[in-house]
């Protein structure tokens, strides 16, 4: 036994997680509560919704675009092995309506509009107006929280829908027109063969759930980063870090519940 050893070291390590991830789950109930009470003030939310979406949709309508080119060039020389080009459609629409689009959308909106609003809340407190709030008796979870929640779970299903568009143009684009697959044939495998509950009303779930997940990592950090440059610095890194690893196992969980009894 090392010297200076305790058992009660990961006891107390142990409950210190416990009571950091119930604090964290009564913070994301209250967002969720706040969330619903701030739509009566939908002037703010517009507004964060065009500061969070509007920003983020080039890179999400440029990175679907490539993706899809990629798609369509991969998924070409694959089905070609097997006689079944005329498939392309199918394979590029179900590999983004089912997990490019929600999964990759997530992550680039982790990166662009999560860090952003970490930052922003996290100078908001080291700039001491969080404080100010509070000593005015202004509730700044309501304030400046609650509709920076709602709008990034609103545009999350937005800009994955967008991404997937886009995608399947980049496909069509490559196999179509470059490679010269069927157009008739890509769009006829494609609509025959995409469910709408199935296929795209699970990404749409993909895409609430990611939205959920990006607002309350992001703005959970930022309202309780160290007032410090380097505080604020270290919580923007955590955003992208904690985000994104929630966005893959929750894409892992949520692929084996949807797709299991099928």
């Amino acid at each position: 036994m090392k010297p200076g050893f305790s058992f009660a070291d990961p006891v107390r390590w142990l409950g210190d997680r416990l009571a950091h991830a119930g604090y964290a789950a009564r913070f994301f109930l209250r967002l969720c509560l706040l969330g619903v009470a701030a739509l009566r003030r939908p002037r703010l939310i517009i507004d964060q919704i065009h500061f969070i979406g509007n920003y983020s949709l080039s890179i999400i309508l440029v990175s679907g675009l490539l993706i899809g080119f990629v798609l369509g060039l991969q998924g070409y020389y694959t089905l070609r092995r097997y006689g079944s080009e005329e498939a392309l459609g199918l394979l590029v629409t179900l590999s983004l309506v089912r997990e490019l689009g929600p999964v990759v959308t997530a992550l680039l909106f982790a990166g662009r509009a999560g860090t952003s609003l970490t930052a922003e809340v996290g100078l908001m407190k080291a700039g001491e107006q969080i404080d100010a709030m509070e000593m005015m008796a202004v509730d700044p979870v309501a304030r400046v929280l609650a509709p920076r929640f709602v709008a990034a779970v609103v545009c999350m299903p937005l800009l994955a829908a967008l991404f997937s568009a886009l995608g399947v143009l980049g496909g069509y684009v490559v196999g179509v027109e470059m490679i010269g697959v069927d157009a008739g044939a890509f769009w006829s495998q494609m609509q025959g063969g995409v469910d709408w509950i199935r296929d795209i009303g699970n990404g749409v779930v993909k895409s609430v759930v990611f939205g959920f997940t990006v607002a309350f990592v992001a703005l959970h950090v930022g309202y309780h980063a160290e007032a410090t440059p380097e505080g604020v610095s270290r919580a923007t890194t955590t955003t992208v870090v904690v985000a994104s690893l929630a966005i893959l196992a929750l894409d892992f969980i949520l692929t084996a519940l949807m797709f299991s009894t099928h």
